[in-house]
């Protein structure tokens, strides 16, 4: 992700969340545990959508913040991991992470692709062995690189992460 200073990043719920925590996340998604955003409005708001659409009643909600990368990336505390491309060590990472290895236990912060509906049938028939990497990574390259970043540290998100506004879908 290409960041610039105050950088808008984008949560898709069915609540609003002014302050983000990092423990209540599932440990079988793609990057662990964790707070999960997005720099595309539209992937966001398609899965408060979606989440919404799941249970009678419940309002999708776009939860906008600004996030301070000049001084998240002056920082050299936390442990980054960037995947910029589907690729073998991004194939590698969440097939871990779906057999229940937790390879994300060492990082704090993790962006990349996401393993949406377009992809995760690519994933499961590589973590099934049904598809070997060669040919997954062929079938992943084709694709639009669906951005997201796992924040597993709440220091992260109390020192550089602000709430700006909710919409209501």
């Amino acid at each position: 992700m290409k960041m610039t200073n105050n950088h808008i990043l984008f949560h898709g719920a069915t609540t609003i969340i002014r302050e983000p925590l990092t423990h209540v996340g599932r440990s079988d998604l793609d990057f662990g545990p964790g707070f999960y955003l997005t720099n595309d409005r539209e992937q966001a708001v398609k899965w408060a959508q979606t989440k919404a659409g799941r249970k009678k009643g419940l309002k999708a909600v776009l939860n906008v913040y600004c996030f301070d990368v000049e001084s998240f990336l002056s920082n050299t505390e936390f442990r980054q991991m960037l995947f910029p491309n589907y690729d073998i060590q991004w194939l590698d990472f969440i097939a871990a992470s779906r057999k229940g290895h937790q390879p994300w236990k060492d990082y704090d912060w993790i962006e990349g692709g996401i393993a949406n509906d377009s992809i995760i049938s690519t994933v499961d028939a590589y973590i099934d062995n049904a598809m070997s990497a060669e040919m997954a990574i062929g079938k992943l390259i084709k694709e639009d690189l669906k951005h997201q970043v796992c924040i597993s540290n709440q220091l992260i998100i109390d020192r550089y992460l602000s709430f700006k506004e909710f919409l209501e879908l």
